[in-house]
């Protein structure tokens, strides 16, 4: 018998209870938190679908490592098998753990950037374009024009534009770029990768230019997959072999791990320059904790390492993609306007083509995910112009050419079920879609403005 299906490669042992709400109850909810997903409460929800940060289920290896926590203030053997770990797994010399990924993002911008520096990267993200800014930096978009087209089927959407980028050391010197931020499978693109080829040749314009790659690797096992699955000579590779020969190509990281690594809570900055080291060193004692435990708990570091090489397992990595795959196609096949190729981590809906009715001024990515968790009480998040912000010197908002609603697929903790009735609600929304009203603020944080801001209904 030949099998075509795959299964999730693990069994569940424990359950939490969900249950679903009246859309009364809905209703209600929706207008309390400003029509704004982040602001819901999480026993509001039925189907889960805002975040996969810090939402994964953990496996009974990483429960009970935590048993195992070493929760000295200075030199936590967890601190040191965190640190082993990581140098095996993704070849960088030296880890410092933080809070989560903003911490790491904070501690690199203040080492690296000097005001009126300019900092390159494959698309914006929320956290980490703000801590360049606070640090003085400019943000220079140089991902490839097809990541801003939802409908285009390149298979590395996530690539660098070389051509913008030596525009770039053209017009400020190489000087003034401290480092470029690579991504990988960009989250703001929908979950697109980058080629090993493109980092290749950015690696070689680097070198060249004397400037330093800097690798946000929140979801690089996801990207890795992709690269195994599409770039020609890595099908026979396995994720693990392939995500340390990605690594080598950068020179330091910055790790949400509450993402590939399954964990609740923890990140970290990795690096291979001994001096940027010591100097991120002294940054860690002020904002997170001294060295060896950063933000985090012993146990937390040790569920971490653990995760760490879960994610890179390949049986793990197909059933991941794979659920998310299994929910695009049925959003495809219905018709519904999705972001292509499928990517990493989530579905992300194109609202632009499913409200056409509404202008971009009156959020509709915002308006979108409000409906959705109305109709069915399944919550997502917009990323679309009300997360890209505004211009902290021209207070502008900042253009947008995704309108986007992510619905984001936690690792381990869905089955095909929940799938099956995420895509039906947007199926059934989509019949009714000409009658969603457009948002506008009544609240308006000065940064970050997707995750407190607060809308009412345009009249």
């Amino acid at each position: 018998m030949t099998i075509t299906s795959w299964a999730e490669p693990y069994k569940i042992k424990m359950v939490e209870l969900i249950r679903m709400t009246s859309r009364q109850e809905r209703e209600k909810a929706i207008r309390e938190a400003g029509f704004n997903t982040f602001l819901l409460k999480s026993e509001d929800v039925y189907i889960d679908l805002l975040t996969d940060s810090g939402v994964g289920a953990m496996s009974d290896r990483q429960w009970a490592g935590m048993m195992t926590g070493d929760e000295a203030y200075a030199g936590s053997r967890n601190f040191y098998h965190l640190e082993e770990t990581i140098r095996s797994c993704y070849g960088y010399k030296y880890t410092l753990p933080t809070h989560q990924g903003r911490g790491a993002e904070h501690i690199l911008s203040k080492i690296m950037i000097k005001p009126g520096d300019y900092v390159p990267g494959n698309m914006y993200f929320t956290t980490t374009r703000l801590h360049q800014e606070l640090a003085g930096a400019t943000f220079v978009d140089v991902i490839i024009d097809e990541a801003h087209d939802p409908v285009s089927d390149h298979p590395f959407k996530g690539n660098v534009d070389l051509a913008k980028v030596t525009a770039l050391i053209e017009r400020v010197g190489a000087e003034k770029i401290p480092y470029i931020c690579v991504a990988t499978c960009v989250n703001m693109a929908g979950g697109q990768p980058i080629s090993l080829a493109n980092l290749r040749a950015l690696r070689e314009l680097c070198d060249a230019s004397g400037i330093k790659i800097m690798h946000d690797m929140t979801r690089v096992a996801e990207n890795v997959f992709f690269i195994q699955q599409r770039e020609e000579g890595y099908r026979d590779k396995t994720v693990a072999e392939i995500t340390h020969e990605l690594c080598s190509l950068t020179d330091g990281a910055t790790m949400s791990a509450k993402k590939d690594a399954m964990v609740n809570i923890g990140g970290f900055l990795a690096l291979n320059d001994e001096i940027l080291y010591e100097q991120a060193c002294e940054q860690v004692v002020i904002y997170e904790g001294l060295h060896t435990y950063g933000g985090m708990a012993g146990r937390d570091m040790e569920a971490l390492a653990i995760g760490i090489r879960e994610s890179l397992c390949d049986d793990h990595m197909r059933a991941r993609i794979g659920q998310v795959e299994y929910l695009g196609k049925k959003l495809i096949d219905a018709g519904v306007p999705i972001v292509r190729p499928i990517g990493g981590h989530a579905i992300f809906l194109d609202a632009r083509a499913i409200l056409p009715h509404l202008s971009q001024a009156q959020f509709p990515a915002q308006a979108l995910a409000a409906a959705l968790y109305v109709e069915s009480g399944v919550r997502t998040m917009e990323r679309g112009i009300v997360s890209a912000g505004r211009n902290p010197e021209t207070g502008a908002n900042y253009g947008s050419r995704l309108e986007l609603v992510r619905m984001t697929i936690p690792r381990r903790v869905y089955t095909q079920s929940h799938m099956d009735v995420a895509a039906e609600a947007v199926i059934d929304l989509m019949e009714r879609a000409e009658q969603i009203r457009g948002l506008e603020f009544t609240y308006e944080p000065s940064c970050l403005r997707f995750f407190m801001g607060r809308f009412k209904t345009v009249a």
